[in-house]
């Protein structure tokens, strides 16, 4: 489709942390000059009143702060006893640390396609995946939407068979009562900068009401040292896998605010919705009736994807194709033998997908804009707007 000319006079980016930091610089300056004060630089206190009120937040008994999301996933395994041999249950529309986890502790990544409407793994394909070697299920809560859990539970309990729920993108996301990363064995969480929980660095988060597997958690995140005794004495071969002091302390000042940025993101939804429901062949994001989308991103599908983005482009609105292609089609994972035509749903997802801006304090005249943007680009006109 040929585009009408467009000015780039107003840039929209897909995230401005600039403006969420501003919102709260004075309680950031002085949690991290107590950091600086008490040298407590890693793990400490500050990570300690972090943690505690994470788990408080996602409905748990602990949570665990490391030092990366991926590592959250890579630490989990481990401390379930995953290994070489085993298998695991993931989807192939991820970004790429899901099965990378998998394959740094030595086990095999096992695919199975996504549902068409929320992206996320499809319960109904698992059994037929699941082997004697099958160890744990993983899903996906992608772009903040909660995997349908109810369905993977039951499958997994009568398998005998542990789920870890990758939650990176979806602190607070929640199916029925249910908080992402409370319905599974465990949870892991990345507080990436970008994430709707961002810490100023690198940082993720592992939850759990298994006392036994927090306590191994931690010991392998701190070179396999125990929690108390001596120093220097390895009850487990570990890593370090720490989080920052400064990361905890800032992940603490921002926690209290998760609840009204999440909102916002899902009143930016709305407001992309309300313009964009007659769109083209657009597909906009939908949301399980059970689930409560938190929006890490907002993701629309068209055919005519690649002209979009270059449409917005031009006109000061930033996009990102996440994720270009489902993991098994990447030459990472080769390995695993299988073609296109393999995961269709992703596959096709892959070739539509489009993130267009959303973060919490993305203003209204900024959403229009961007709303009229697709619109002209379809041909079509503006709606009336609140």
């Amino acid at each position: 489709m040929t585009a009408p000319a467009v000015s780039a006079a107003v840039q929209v980016p897909m995230n401005d942390l600039s403006l969420q930091h501003a919102t709260i610089r004075e309680q950031m300056d002085t949690a991290l000059a107590e950091v600086v004060a008490s040298c407590g630089f890693i793990l400490g206190p500050r990570v300690a009143a972090f943690e505690e009120a994470f788990a408080r937040y996602c409905g748990v008994d602990h949570c665990v702060g490391v030092s990366n999301g991926t590592d959250a996933l890579v630490l989990t395994l481990r401390a379930l006893g995953v290994g070489a041999g085993d298998e695991v249950i993931t989807t192939p529309y991820t970004f790429g640390a899901t099965a990378e986890a998998i394959c740094q502790v030595g086990a095999r990544p096992v695919f199975v396609d996504v549902e068409d409407r929320q992206l996320c793994l499809d319960p109904s394909l698992v059994e037929a995946a699941i082997t004697a070697r099958t160890k744990v299920i993983m899903p996906v809560h992608i772009y903040g939407h909660p995997a349908d859990m109810t369905p993977l539970l039951a499958t997994a309990g009568v398998h005998n068979i542990d789920v870890v729920e990758d939650a990176a993108q979806a602190q607070g996301a929640r199916r029925g009562a249910a908080t992402s990363g409370s319905m599974g064995r465990a949870g892991c969480f990345s507080f990436y900068p970008g994430k709707n929980l961002g810490a100023y660095g690198d940082a993720g988060g592992i939850t759990t009401n298994d006392q036994a597997l927090a306590q191994r958690l931690r010991s392998l995140r701190n070179h396999g040292m125990p929690l108390s005794g001596p120093k220097f004495h390895y009850d487990l071969l570990g890593h370090n896998n720490r989080m920052d002091g400064i990361q905890g302390a800032v992940l603490e000042v921002k926690l209290p605010y998760l609840e009204d940025w999440n909102e916002s993101r899902r009143r930016i939804a709305d407001r992309y919705r309300e313009q964009l429901g007659d769109v083209g062949d657009l597909q906009l994001p939908t949301e399980a009736e059970d689930a409560r989308h938190v929006y890490h991103l907002f993701t629309i599908r068209t055919q005519q994807r690649d002209g979009l983005a270059a449409h917005l482009r031009a006109a000061g609105v930033s996009s990102a194709v996440m994720y270009p292609l489902p993991l098994h089609l990447t030459d990472a994972y080769a390995f695993l033998g299988h073609a296109e035509g393999s995961f269709p749903v992703s596959e096709q997802a892959c070739r539509e997908i489009l993130s267009i801006p959303i973060f919490p304090e993305l203003a209204d005249d900024l959403v229009d804009h961007v709303s009229e943007q697709v619109r002209a680009f379809f041909g079509t006109s503006a709606r009336g707007r609140s």
